[in-house]
């Protein structure tokens, strides 16, 4: 047996000549440069891949240079028009802002480690045995005895924590229509009635799963993109849908030594006939996340962008939010972040201050038409991009303002092509 140092030798002298003589065609080389303080939050790139070559993901292989270090890394391929490639690019406080990586000829011997798995009902995104979300997209009913009316499909429930503790709740007892992350409007005009699809036991309409629009799975993330239905119930029977969302939800898994994971939602409305729709100004609205039972006014806190805690975030305007607390004799929460395309922003907040019956449990929510209308107009698309880091331990402001602003400016990546 060799002794540890031989060993290490051995084995990067096996790596240099397997890169060497495996991967030698190189295709372009890739340079990144980052914000010059990421605080160690890790960043996905993506380029147009069709830009580059038109050979496929088997054929590929992608490689980090490091000095004289040649480190294959994981990436993966978005199918559409045009093809990207995506990585991640993982960082540490006070790393380099640039990063070089070169595109070669070869096979990679790459695998899905992170995968949409449906069972039951529920769509689980997880890599190997760490779940990091499940949506429902079977109808969920509401407790024995309760009106059917609060009966939902089409939620995230339960968002984990990286080390597994639950942070959302559906069917609370003060707000049965509450479930986990979704996304419904509260006041909305559609032909002449004002409708509500947030309250549902008003039996005016609701949100409901109707069908898979794709599932991905690959080694940098996992998505899932799903039709819902805006629904109207008619006053004199019948139903009709009035407005589409297609929402895609995409999963940025834990990475070696890290302690949190990514998600982005992407969330497209359209009108869903001849009929304009128009999301009327009401306090709460939109994409909602109703927390963990265990959080309470002493055990959790808000602090966002601007500097707000949860004594004054309601009603303000932010580009993300902290939502973090104790549970389970551990410390987990969310980064909340806005896109800057999204209506009305930065956007306002509904959070629920401390004093929120009694006990203070915990709602967040981006909520665009919190103090403005927003009319959609048939034939157009409309589009609000949400990502949420989600972690355990504590995060202050530095680490999610880095966060935020590796998202709403995603760095660029100069291409070398080699002729």
């Amino acid at each position: 047996m060799y002794p540890k140092p031989c060993l290490k030798i051995l084995l990067t002298a096996v790596l240099t000549v397997f890169v060497l003589n495996g991967y030698s065609q190189k295709i372009a080389s890739l340079e990144v440069e980052l914000p010059g303080t990421t605080n160690g939050v890790d960043v996905p790139v993506s380029v147009n891949l069709d830009e580059i070559t038109y050979l496929s993901d088997s054929l590929l292989t992608l490689i980090e240079v490091k000095g004289k270090s040649r480190i294959s890394v994981p990436f993966q391929i978005e199918s559409g028009n045009p093809r990207k490639l995506y990585w991640i690019i993982t960082t540490e406080t006070g790393s380099s802002v640039k990063h070089l990586f070169e595109l070669v000829k070869g096979k990679a011997n790459q695998k899905a480690e992170v995968t949409a798995t449906a069972k039951g009902g529920t769509l689980v995104i997880h890599k190997g045995d760490q779940n990091f979300l499940q949506y429902y997209y079977k109808t969920v009913y509401p407790p024995h005895g309760v009106d059917t009316a609060y009966k939902r499909s089409g939620f995230i429930h339960p968002l984990w924590s990286p080390q597994g503790q639950v942070l959302t709740r559906i069917q609370p007892p003060d707000h049965l229509h509450h479930y986990g992350i979704w996304n419904p409007w509260t006041h909305v005009q559609y032909e002449g009635d004002t409708i509500d699809f947030w309250n549902i036991n008003s039996k005016q309409g609701t949100v409901r799963f109707s069908k898979f629009v794709s599932v991905e799975n690959g080694s940098v993330f996992s998505e899932f993109a799903v039709l819902h239905e805006h629904v109207v119930y008619k006053k004199g029977g019948g139903e009709k849908v009035a407005m589409n969302e297609l929402q895609s939800v995409r999963v940025y898994p834990l990475r070696a030594n890290k302690d949190y994971f990514i998600v982005d939602f992407t969330i497209q409305l359209n009108c869903a006939d001849e009929s304009p729709v128009k999301l009327l100004e009401y306090r709460y609205a939109g994409l909602g996340w109703r927390t963990t039972e265990k959080w309470d006014k002493n055990n959790s806190m808000v602090l966002t962008s601007e500097g707000k805690t949860r004594k004054d975030a309601d009603g303000s305007k932010a580009r993300w939010c902290i939502v973090q607390g104790e549970i389970d004799n551990a410390y987990a929460g969310v980064v909340m972040m806005s896109f800057p395309t999204n209506y009305n922003f930065p956007e306002p907040l509904r959070i629920w201050p401390e004093n929120q019956y009694n006990r203070g449990d915990m709602f967040a929510n981006f909520c665009p038409t919190k103090d403005m209308d927003w009319l959609l107009l048939p034939g157009h698309n409309y589009v609000l991009k949400y990502r949420f880091l989600v972690f355990n331990g504590k995060v202050e402001k530095e680490k999610a303002e880095s966060a935020w602003s590796c998202y709403a400016n995603p760095p660029k990546v100069v291409v070398k092509t080699v002729k």
